[in-house]
């Protein structure tokens, strides 16, 4: 166990001093476990890998931040299940609060409090739902100039390929006629711009509250 912790602490320094390859090892040790965690909520598997999308952006946004002491596996579960509650409420799916990982394993099973929310409350998750959408589109509309104005055709398709289309490294990497390299390269590149693009715009406390926990 301490020794997955220290392995876990060099992979966020790693990726901190932006090396590629240590990227691509955390999402190789998590994504699966991540993707099981979140299929088995929902079910469907395209819908899975959105948010497991969404809680790797959600780290990477929050990098800055985090404290290396703290169990890497418990903060990956952690956006996973914020991104997951945001899902089924953009389903009309409501749980009754947010989803919360019990301490102990990232697997265990999740705990819904049984008490309701307030229309305030729901008014509020909504609001903070809109402004992260918004602050997320307006960094990736700047991302998206920027490479047009540089002529990043090339990177342009591949994010394309991976974050609208789904598709994995390998085929992109076919399909382009690049590397699996090049194509994780524009991958971290592109999702550590983005998150200094939300960074930057300042945004409140309760915006990506992953940014704020200790």
């Amino acid at each position: 166990m301490n020794d997955s912790r220290e392995a876990d602490k060099l992979i966020v320094r790693q990726i901190r001093s932006g090396d590629t390859g240590s990227w691509e090892q955390l999402i190789a040790k998590y994504e699966g476990r991540l993707l099981a965690f979140a299929r088995s909520r929902l079910g469907r598997r395209g819908a899975a890998e959105d948010v497991v999308q969404e809680s790797f952006i959600g780290f990477l946004t929050s990098l800055p931040n985090f404290d290396e002491n703290r169990n890497l596996e418990s903060y990956l579960f952690s956006i996973c299940a914020h991104k997951l509650t945001d899902h089924l409420r953009r389903e009309g799916r409501r749980p009754a609060l947010p989803f919360s990982v019990a301490r102990g394993s990232a697997s265990e099973s999740l705990h819904l409090p049984a008490a309701g929310r307030g229309p305030s409350s729901i008014v509020r998750q909504e609001e903070r739902r809109d402004l992260e959408e918004s602050s997320l589109a307006d960094a990736v509309k700047e991302l998206v100039d920027r490479f047009k104005k540089r002529g990043d055709w090339t990177k342009l398709k591949c994010l394309e390929l991976i974050f609208l289309r789904g598709k994995a490294n390998k085929a992109v990497s076919e399909e382009l006629e690049i590397t699996e390299q090049q194509v994780a390269n524009f991958k971290f590149d592109f999702l550590t711009q983005l998150r200094k693009g939300v960074r930057k715009q300042a945004l409140p406390p309760d915006v990506f509250p992953e940014l704020y926990e200790t």
